[in-house]
């Protein structure tokens, strides 16, 4: 079951650049930089409330982040939504008809497990699934 919106992910060409302008624009500094090497990304997180952002720059022009920039700009790439447990969640969304892009939950950024379900099956948006590694 989702239990809240966990972030909003957004696809930057330039992190360094991006956490300035962020920063600038949220009154405050980021509270996290992290790399996700299977995911071929530097990410960057701010805390608005009980919602993160996390800014993602390709670490490879072959990462996901790289080719959504290529065909769309930077902007919006995700909406990551918190779950208790990711592998019955994976199962109940399969069976309801939604497609995985991954069969078995991976190691994400902040300490979590995640999973992302393909946007044909979502109208058009990247879901996110995110538990915290306990």
């Amino acid at each position: 079951m989702f239990t809240k919106i966990e972030h909003i992910g957004i696809a930057v060409k330039d992190l360094q650049k991006s956490n300035e302008l962020f920063s600038k624009l949220f009154g405050k500094d980021h509270y996290k930089i992290e790399k996700v090497e299977s995911e071929h990304v530097s990410t960057s997180f701010f805390m608005l409330g009980d919602t993160k952002i996390e800014l993602l720059e390709a670490s490879s022009p072959d990462s996901a982040i790289s080719k959504f920039i290529e065909k769309k700009g930077e902007g919006i790439h995700h909406i990551a939504y918190a779950v208790d447990n990711v592998v019955e969640e994976m199962k109940r969304l399969e069976n309801e008809g939604f497609e995985l892009l991954n069969k078995e939950p991976k190691k994400g950024a902040d300490n979590k497990l995640i999973c992302f379900l393909h946007p044909k099956s979502t109208n058009g948006i990247l879901v996110e699934l995110c538990q915290e590694i306990k």
